[in-house]
């Protein structure tokens, strides 16, 4: 009983506070893109987005914390949200808002797949979009006033990001600091594993249609043979109530053992 209470309470947590975390999510990522996008904004403003990016921050690590507490095997929660530990711990190894940006990413997304009610499509749709729109100002953010550097715009980030994240790399664009050439590889592997699950998602469709058209067909196979039997049944009483007698001596005939010749 207490194994069911604790599981009880675990998905109770988990359902009340999907939707209040996916909307930090949003606003953290409000909060984490007027900065890039606007660097010259009134301090006030850069501050209050600092304080949003860490109060969200510590949400999902609460959150965290909570989920850990209420877990049945604690060690083995670790061992299954390796992606979500990470993201709690990365913003404090290093108070760099890029780190605080991957967290967010992370455990935004290992909430959104708990939802069931969330489909494949949707989900590679909305990662494409995230992938591409944070890929683009986390580059513009380590690019932009670098000497040499050709991402100066938001704009050229996000063609450069298009580009990057489905391999057609024209070469016009690509960064040149250290950090920048990081998430052009982590985009470009992104890009590539989400184009890998596109693909799957359409051919397994596509084998499911196949599956559920086969499996009618040979429904359909099935209920013709049937009714073939039927009628034959039907046609032999028929044939009996027609000529009773006959079909009697049929029968006869038919029992008749042969006699057998040397």
């Amino acid at each position: 009983m207490a194994r069911m209470s604790d599981t009880h309470v675990t998905d109770r947590w988990e359902q009340r506070t999907q939707l209040p975390l996916l909307a930090l999510a949003v606003l953290f990522a409000v909060a984490y893109a007027l900065p890039v996008v606007d660097p010259d904004a009134p301090a006030r403003v850069l501050f209050a987005c600092h304080v949003t990016n860490w109060v969200v921050w510590a949400a999902f690590a609460i959150d965290y914390a909570v989920r850990l507490w209420l877990s049945e095997d604690r060690l083995r929660f670790v061992r299954r949200h390796p992606l979500a530990l990470l993201a709690v711990l990365l913003p404090l190894l290093q108070p760099l808002r890029l780190l605080k940006l991957v967290s967010m990413l992370l455990l935004a997304g290992q909430r959104a797949r708990m939802a069931s009610q969330v489909r494949v499509t949707t989900y590679v749709t909305g990662s494409c979009l995230g992938l591409l729109v944070f890929g683009a100002l986390a580059v513009l953010e380590v690019e932009r006033g670098q000497p040499g550097a050709s991402i100066q715009t938001l704009g050229d980030a996000l063609w450069w990001a298009f580009t990057t994240m489905t391999t057609v790399g024209y070469g016009d664009m690509a960064p040149t600091t250290g950090l920048g050439r990081v998430l052009a590889i982590g985009l470009m592997l992104s890009g590539i594993a989400l184009l890998g699950v596109v693909t799957a998602n359409i051919a397994a469709w596509f084998i499911s249609r196949f599956e559920r058209d086969d499996a009618e067909e040979r429904r359909q196979t099935a209920a013709i043979e049937a009714l073939t039997e039927e009628v034959r049944a039907l046609r032999a009483q028929v044939d009996l109530l027609r000529d009773p007698q006959g079909a009697l001596g049929e029968r006869k005939v038919l029992a008749t053992p042969r006699p057998e010749h040397d």
